[in-house]
């Protein structure tokens, strides 16, 4: 159940993350978003941002072993790197519909995916 539950938080800290880095790329289709200056930019970057550790830390306490959770540190951020890149993926290919996605790169999350099978691997 921690698993599941380390897993879960993950997946919504990485999304709040994705959002907060990279969607401000989008966000300035609306006009009064674009009107910002840098600096505002990352104040509504880092507003976003916050709601990713309220997730972030959680997931890390619950999940770690030395706190009684299922994964070690190590195995806690492979598992975190791969979701950040399923959900950018997802974000890239729901949000930015200009980008595409080939070969290489689907060969690319299969060998993460390979990364995470061999860091579980006894």
């Amino acid at each position: 159940m921690k698993a599941f539950f380390t897993i879960s938080l993950l997946i919504l800290s990485n999304t709040f993350m994705t959002l907060a880095w990279y969607g401000h790329l989008k966000f300035k289709e609306w006009h009064w978003f674009a009107r910002l200056s840098l600096v505002g930019i990352v104040l509504v970057s880092w507003g976003i941002a916050l709601f990713e550790y309220f997730f972030q830390v959680p997931a890390n306490r619950i999940g770690f072993k030395g706190n009684g959770g299922p994964f070690t540190l190590i195995q806690l951020k492979v598992i975190q790197e791969v979701i950040s890149l399923l959900v950018f993926a997802l974000f890239t290919l729901i949000v930015f519909k200009t980008e595409t996605f080939r070969t290489n790169h689907i060969i690319a999350f299969v060998f993460l995916i390979l990364a995470v099978y061999f860091m579980f691997k006894k």
